[in-house]
């Protein structure tokens, strides 16, 4: 079942490692089967040198394992409230990779700093509040999941303009229209929470870049008039 996604979600995760975005398992991609409501998911605690495409897991939306030997992500109730909240998204990426989840045990949003992170997230990461003491009981992958949705609703943010989140004390969560976007886009994530870093080292007193360059760089490659790339 779903043979090619499993193929397509197997690469991506080892993407993770190849990149330097996780240590030991600390990580997990998922791909959507929209037309039949699947999803595929990395199982849970795998390390990645002993991955393999049939070991992915395979759930529909209401959580329930529909195929797989092995249990699926701990992360995967978090994925589904995203898939079912936008539409837009076809892969999910988590990841504890260091820079980005400083910013989220901080507490803080990644301001946009410049044209990098312009290129790519419009306007600044946002980072979620803590689950309280009650959510965190009653189904804390699940909350994990309505409190991003819940952020980007409020606040009228665009998951395709903003493809990444922060979870307070926890970590960062991407995604994209399929599984290789959100991976590419946990990339970008984690360069501009470095450079954004080092940025307020340099000069502590620093401002985000002007709205009118943000939005130059953001629309050249994602507006309808667009005109970066070939």
């Amino acid at each position: 079942m779903l043979e090619e996604l499993k193929e397509i979600v197997y690469r991506a995760n080892m993407d993770l490692p190849k990149y330097g975005l996780v240590t030991f398992t600390w990580g997990n991609v998922s791909g959507i089967d929209r037309e039949k409501g699947l999803v595929v998911i990395k199982p849970s605690g795998v390390d990645y040198e002993k991955l393999t495409p049939s070991q992915m897991v395979v759930v529909n939306l209401a959580g329930e394992k529909v195929e797989g030997d092995l249990k699926p992500s701990s992360d995967t109730a978090t994925h589904i409230e995203l898939y079912k909240a936008f539409d837009s998204i076809g892969g999910i990426v988590h990841t504890h990779s260091s820079y980005a989840t400083s910013w989220a045990q901080a507490g803080r949003e990644i301001p946009c700093y410049g044209t990098t992170h312009a290129d790519y997230i419009y306007g600044a990461v946002p980072c979620v509040r803590n689950l309280t003491k009650e959510e965190i009981e009653e189904a804390y992958e699940e909350n994990t999941g309505h409190l991003i949705v819940e952020e980007f609703q409020k606040n009228q943010i665009d998951p395709v303009a903003v493809p990444a989140a922060l979870c307070k004390n926890h970590g960062p969560f991407t995604w994209g229209k399929d599984a290789f976007e959100a991976v590419h886009n946990a990339v970008v994530l984690e360069e501009v929470a470095k450079m954004a870093y080092r940025t307020e080292i340099i000069n502590k007193d620093v401002k985000p870049a002007p709205l009118e360059l943000q939005d130059k760089h953001y629309y050249r490659k994602h507006g309808k008039n667009a005109y970066y790339g070939q």
